[in-house]
This record gives C-alpha cells, structure tokens and sequence, in this order.
C-alpha cells in the first residue's frame, strides 16, 4: 500500500555548527562534496550547501552570529555515502586522515564490515561504504 501523499522535488538536511570553516574543509576539501550554494547575512545567518551531481538531496550547513550550539549527537548519528569504488573510497579516506579525521569504531558492527566511519569536526560521524546502496 502506497501512502506517499505528496511530491518532493528535493531533500535537504540542515545542521547548524560553531566550527563553520572547518566543516567546510571537512566536507568540501575533504569528503570532495560539491558546494551548490552559499549564503550569508540573511538574518544573521551564514551557511553552505552541498550536493552530488544530479542528485536532489542536499546537505546544508548554518551558523548564526550570535553562535550556533548543536549538541553532542550520538555515536549512531550517521551521514553514509556509498562509493563502490575502493580505490575513491581509499583516497578520500586517505585525505581525511592527512586532515587529522582518522577512523573511528563505529556502535554497529555492520557499518565497518565494508565500510569507515570518521567523525567531522562536530563529532558527527560520516560512514564511507564501498557497496552500491540499497
């Protein structure tokens, strides 16, 4: 049974931080994400957008000048990207690491059975899985 009641044109998941620039190092320079758009002075408000070619989800990043707490997330809060393949997954790994992000365990097992968790300079965790998705 079908209960999708409406029509997304697009997906976008927003995360403020108080490290701004180096989220920016981490997801731009580091993961390689594609910067879509960027903003700032709207409402005191300064932020950056990421997204995959030809994808429409997107991943949004804010801070406010008055500061932008986000609390601690848990070690199961996750970000996957799937990158089949090992070679890119190896070297984006790789450049994580010569940015001082190295790997961490992760809570599920499964995540490192084909994958690498790192954890971004909030201490939200990025899983890099070498399969295909779902």
């Amino acid at each position: 049974m079908k209960f999708q009641d409406f029509n997304a044109l697009q997906v976008r998941i927003a995360r403020p931080t108080d490290q701004f620039d180096k989220i920016i190092q981490f997801y731009e320079h580091g993961l390689g994400l594609q910067r879509v758009a960027e903003f700032t002075g709207h409402a005191g408000y300064t932020g950056v957008v990421y997204g995959l070619p030809h994808l429409s989800y997107q991943l949004e990043f804010t801070s406010h000048e008055e500061g932008s707490p986000c609390p601690a997330p848990t070690a199961d809060n996750l970000i996957i990207f799937y990158i089949p393949n090992g070679e890119e997954l190896k070297s984006v790994a790789e450049r994580l690491q010569q940015m001082g992000h190295g790997e961490v365990e992760p809570e599920n097992v499964y995540w490192k059975e084909k994958g690498i968790t790192i954890e971004d300079p909030d201490g939200w965790r990025v899983v890099l899985m070498n399969t295909e998705g779902i």
